[in-house]
């Protein structure tokens, strides 16, 4: 990831458009940023919410609230409680998110 040609700039996320994106089950709310290349995002899943597909993208992602489960395409899961974070690079492993309680996150890809 490179982060060029963004000047300082401040978010106010209770200003950015919430876009929402069903699940298998459930339905994730998306409210995003662009910069250049760089998608910064506040997600909301909603309890019991299980993605539709395994995703092979980057991210740098943080809990906010609540706990994520992510499965890896190996078999592989890992909870994530408020405070804590996944680094991942394109294509490097594909995984794919779902929570029983439902969770906000911070992700920048």
């Amino acid at each position: 990831m490179q982060m060029q040609n963004i000047p300082f700039v401040t978010t106010t996320w209770d200003d950015v458009e919430r876009t929402e994106h069903p699940g298998v089950t459930g339905v994730a709310y998306w409210q995003t940023r662009n910069f250049g290349d760089i998608r910064v995002r506040m997600v909301e899943y909603t309890p019991g919410y299980l993605a539709d597909h395994w995703c092979s993208k980057g991210h740098v992602l943080l809990c906010l609230e609540g706990e994520l489960h992510t499965e890896l395409d190996d078999g592989r899961t890992f909870i994530l409680r408020a405070g804590m974070s996944y680094q991942v690079a394109d294509q490097a492993e594909a995984h794919r998110s779902s929570t029983v309680t439902g969770a906000r996150l911070f992700i920048v890809d």
